[in-house]
C-alpha cells in the first residue's frame, strides 16, 4: 500500500517522515511538488543522501517475497541464497539508474568556428527495458545534428552518457527516442536534430511470439530535418544501410 498522501497529511514533518520506508518519503515529496513518476521519469531530485541504500534493502526485501513466492528455497538453494540483493542492487545501480541520479554533468563549447554542416554520432550501444515486462531492449543510436552559430558543441562521449542516462528506465522504445530528443534539444540548441533507435526487445524474443528475428526501428526529427527532406534523406543515407533498412 502507498504510504501518506501530502494532500491529505500536509503537515507531515521531517521527524514522522523519517519513520517512513524511504520509498513512502520519496513518493511523498513527489505528490507534494506534484511531480509525475511514471518508471521513465528521474525522481532524483526527490531523493536525499543515504536513501538509494535505504531503497536497495527495500527492493531486496520485496524481491525476497516474490521468490518464495515463487515456492523457491533460498536457504538451501546456494544459487538464490543471495539473489534477492542482487536484483535490487542492479535494478537501483544499473539496468534502472536513469531514475534515480541526476543528469549527467555535460560540458558545452560554444561554436566559435560557426560550424553548419551535418554531424552524425554513432551507433551508441544502449540498453534499456520493456516497462510492460521489464525485459531488455537492447539497441544503438544515431543522431544526426545541424549546429548553428549559437548552439552549444559537446564531447562524443556526452552523447553516450546522455544515451544512458535516459535508456537505463523501464519504458517504451517510442517514448525513450522521444526523450532523448528533448534533452539533447535543450542541451545542445541545434537548427536541427534527428535520432533514429534500432533494438531489439526481449518480449518478444524471450516470451510471447519468441521471434527472434524482429527488431524495430523508429525516428524522431526536428527542425531542419523535418522540414528539409534533403537533409532528411542526407541523414539516412548515411547510416549503415544493413542496420536501418
Amino acid at each position: 500500500m502507498p504510504g501518506p498522501d501530502p494532500k491529505t497529511h500536509p503537515a507531515l514533518g521531517e521527524a514522522e517522515l523519517a519513520m517512513l520506508p524511504a520509498s513512502e518519503r520519496i513518493r511523498y515529496r513527489l505528490i507534494g511538488a506534484d511531480c509525475r513518476y511514471h518508471a521513465n521519469d528521474n525522481i532524483a531530485a526527490h531523493i536525499r543522501e543515504g536513501e538509494i541504500e535505504e531503497l536497495k534493502a527495500e527492493v531486496a526485501t520485496k524481491m525476497q517475497a516474490v521468490l518464495q513466492a515463487m515456492v523457491i528455497d533460498t536457504d538451501s538453494d546456494h544459487n538464490t541464497q543471495d539473489t534477492a540483493q542482487r536484483v535490487a542492487k542492479m535494478y537501483i545501480e544499473e539496468v534502472f539508474r536513469g531514475r534515480f541520479v541526476p543528469a549527467p554533468k555535460v560540458t558545452e563549447f560554444p561554436n566559435v568556428s560557426r560550424l553548419n554542416e551535418l554531424m552524425i554520432v554513432g551507433p551508441i550501444s544502449v540498453r534499456s527495458a520493456c516497462s510492460h515486462h521489464l525485459c531488455p531492449i537492447m539497441g544503438r543510436v544515431w543522431i544526426g545534428i545541424l549546429p548553428n552559430e549559437h548552439s552549444n558543441l559537446i564531447g562524443l562521449s556526452k552523447y553516450a552518457r546522455v544515451c544512458d542516462w535516459v535508456m537505463t528506465r523501464p519504458q517504451i522504445q517510442e517514448e525513450a527516442v522521444v526523450m532523448l530528443a528533448d534533452t539533447l534539444q535543450d542541451s545542445v540548441k541545434p537548427d536541427g536534430l534527428a535520432i533514429v533507435m534500432e533494438a531489439d526487445h526481449f518480449c518478444m524474443h524471450w516470451r510471447g511470439v519468441k521471434d527472434d528475428d524482429t527488431a524495430m526501428t523508429n525516428s524522431v526529427m526536428r527542425g531542419a530535418f523535418l522540414k528539409d527532406p534533403n537533409l532528411r534523406r542526407e541523414f539516412l543515407s548515411l547510416l549503415p544501410k544493413k542496420s536501418v533498412a
